[in-house]
């Protein structure tokens, strides 16, 4: 086996690959996608970091190519969907980082508390100022964590040591999963009410931008502080600025930033605002551990035969499953988005059933890709197909399957009921080969192509309903693609999918929900 390592991997992940009866080639010359591809079709396999990408072509002339990986967490740099129609695995690295940047979380938390940047660069230009950076002490403090997957839990654990009470909401993790850690379950506006450090650890989504914005700063403590070393965009900066600026919050910390890289910003000019150049991951351990990880993947799949244990793209399945049910592994994933997207509050229970003609194959992987969908909208974590069942476990997800021969209209249904605040029920079928589509969703019938962005309207079934929102949304100039309305009854209760060429605004979703009839809003992304 021969494989090609660029971007200057850690030297270690060399001898791993060595050792393990692997060719290992290193060029670490920066590279045209042509002269990549002139050469990729002499290797089984190519790591990367974030330099070099590994697109369409590129895995096109790779003849040989069995598995790619990336010595990181993101893969942004490799075509995953044309490595997956090729066939191949591709792997990466989600633990290898996570003591870097727990540990930065602490460091930025004490760093903020004693005033310690602060007071280090006025010593340096010669200025005693002891009184100015009088500190607070974390013992006793209440830390206030929103996202508790491996980063989270872990800085919850160290915090413990300093004495200070963990509080934290994750809607995948159970209460019982959380108090193992030490950790206790509240609201996510119970956690931003009562943090006097609130500390975030969640992926930039739809939901989570601008999470903490002047809304949600005002219910916090006066003189709570903020540290943010998930992902730039999940604070609203320039109401951070206007909030640490008139004293609301006594300062924060940040590593991550909603534009990177950034060498200007007003928080810049405030003295109690700690910042750093997105160090999270960057230690010399972290820049090891994950090659190294890598490596170990590439030995176990390219010479034992096992299974990759961080695989991105779907894990290898028995060629006759596959085929069975290939079609509808799309279709399972975007049902997960969307659950994921309407769900409200903390997840009780999920209940998938097959029908149908899928009553009769092997269905497991199909529910490993409802999942991936789900969790990848809501936890910090990197997702796939192989952990994504873990991460169900490890979070006290309970996640019911189950099948059945009828159908009613339909030759296969997926069928998907969601309890948390309230339950959601939503099914999709395929209309020909690869044509996946929404028909239900809390008893409606519609048809729904599960792709882009798609407003959900649940509404009174009356006039003067549809065209007011229409108006709204046209009023931004946002097209809109195609209109469903499903209802069950005449008068009664209906619901409507707008799909739309643009994310909605949320003042215009907020205008959308004041019109007279409708229930809710619910702005998805497929």
């Amino acid at each position: 086996m021969k494989v090609l390592v660029l971007d200057n991997v850690a030297e270690k992940a060399v001898k791993i690959l060595s050792e393990g009866g692997i060719e290992a080639v290193v060029n670490n010359n920066k590279m045209t996608e042509d002269e990549l591809c002139g050469i990729i079709g002499e290797y089984d396999g190519v790591i990367v970091r974030s330099a070099t990408k590994i697109t369409a072509p590129v895995i096109a002339a790779g003849k040989n190519l069995r598995i790619i990986g990336r010595a990181g967490v993101g893969v942004d740099n490799i075509d995953i969907p044309a490595a997956t129609n090729a066939g191949l695995v591709v792997v990466n690295a989600p633990d290898g980082n996570t003591i870097a940047a727990t540990e930065q979380t602490l460091a930025l938390m004490l760093g903020l508390a004693r005033n310690l940047p602060q007071a280090h660069k006025d010593l340096k230009e010669g200025k005693w100022n002891r009184k100015e950076y009088t500190g607070v002490e974390l013992r006793g403090k209440v830390l206030g964590l929103i996202g508790l997957g491996r980063i989270g839990t872990a800085v919850a654990k160290r915090a413990q040591a300093f004495e200070m009470k963990t509080i934290g909401y994750d809607p995948m993790v159970s209460p019982e999963v959380a108090a193992a850690n030490g950790i206790i379950v509240k609201s996510q506006a119970d956690v931003i009410k009562e943090a006097d450090f609130l500390s975030l650890h969640i992926p930039k989504t739809k939901e989570s931008l601008n999470m903490i914005n002047k809304d949600t700063i005002a219910t916090m403590k006066d003189g709570a502080r903020i540290i943010n070393v998930a992902r730039g965009g999940v604070v609203n900066e320039e109401d951070l600025y206007e909030a640490v600026k008139s004293g609301k919050l006594a300062g924060a910390a940040l590593d991550v930033w909603a534009v990177e890289p950034t060498t200007e910003s007003p928080l810049f000019e405030l003295n109690k605002v700690v910042v750093a150049p997105h160090l999270g991951a960057s230690t010399k351990e972290a820049q090891v551990n994950v090659a190294l990880d890598v490596a170990e993947e590439f030995v176990n799949v390219l010479i034992k035969g096992e299974m990759a244990k961080n695989a991105v793209n779907l894990a290898p399945i028995k060629p006759e499953v596959l085929a069975a049910i290939k079609p509808y592994l799309t279709l399972a994933e975007k049902l997960g988005k969307l659950q994921a997207q309407l769900a409200t509050g903390a997840i009780k229970n999920i209940k998938i059933t097959y029908s149908g003609d899928l009553s009769k194959v092997e269905v497991s992987p199909l529910t490993t890709a409802f999942l991936k969908g789900f969790l990848e909208q809501i936890v910090e974590d990197s997702v796939n197909f192989v952990n994504a069942p873990i991460m169900a476990r490890e979070r006290g997800l309970v996640v019911e399957e189950s099948k059945t021969a009828a159908v009613g209209d339909y030759t296969e249904l997926i069928s998907v009921t969601v309890k948390s605040d309230c339950t959601k029920e939503v099914a999709g079928t395929l209309f020909g080969e690869d044509d996946p589509r929404i028909v239900i969703i809390d008893g409606y019938r519609i048809d729904v192509v599960p792709e882009g962005n798609i407003l959900v309207v649940p509404h009174q079934d009356k006039p003067k309903i549809i065209g007011p929102v229409a108006n709204l949304i046209g009023e931004h100039n946002i097209n809109i693609a195609f209109m469903q309305v499903g209802r069950k009854v005449l008068g009664g209760k209906a619901i409507m999918m707008l799909a739309v060429d643009a994310p909605v605004p949320d003042e215009t979703i907020a205008k959308i929900s004041k019109v007279d009839g409708v229930f809710d809003v619910k702005m998805v992304t497929l």
